[in-house]
């Protein structure tokens, strides 16, 4: 992907954003001998790997890596996931997204996971951009940025171009 617009966090600084944030997650799991670690979507499941590598350098979790897809346009139909609901039943749920916008998808994952008993559901995104809709927060965050409506925010996780832009 061609760079666009400008350039908020490069590289270095989203790496050490998931670091951070890895450690967040961990002191708030200390007690937990598995963690569920919930990737919405390409990106989303891309920061979720990522921080499920940080996770795993800096303690002995056992990580269970899920996919969640959500249709953006149409979140509340067809929540599909790559392992079955059931399987989650009294375990920490870690969600994960690359962007926190009108919290419209991050609300409808966490909805998904509360048809069964969980321990916790903690929330994690790179970017929050404060144009909450619904009645959701980012548990821990990379960076808050207070922006337009109007304007859109690009997160690249990896390769030549990545960071986060602002366009």
């Amino acid at each position: 992907m061609t760079k666009k617009g400008n350039k908020i966090k490069d590289s270095k600084d989203i790496l050490s954003s998931i670091k951070r944030i890895a450690y967040q997650v961990y002191e708030t799991n200390l007690d937990e001998e598995y963690l569920v670690i919930v990737g919405i979507g390409k990106r989303g499941g891309l920061f979720s790997e990522m921080l499920g590598q940080a996770i795993g350098s800096i303690s002995n979790i056992k990580l269970n890596y899920v996919n969640l897809s959500i249709n953006k346009k149409t979140p509340y139909s067809n929540i599909q996931s790559n392992i079955p609901l059931e399987k989650f039943k009294h375990l920490s749920i870690v969600i994960v997204d690359d962007v926190l916008n009108t919290g419209s998808t991050l609300i409808h994952a966490v909805s998904y996971f509360l048809q069964i008993p969980v321990k916790r559901i903690k929330t994690v995104v790179m970017v929050n951009r404060n144009h909450k809709n619904f009645p959701i927060k980012a548990d821990f965050k990379g960076i808050s940025l207070s922006t337009s409506v109007n304007e859109h925010i690009t997160v690249n996780l990896k390769g030549e171009n990545s960071g986060i832009y602002l366009s």
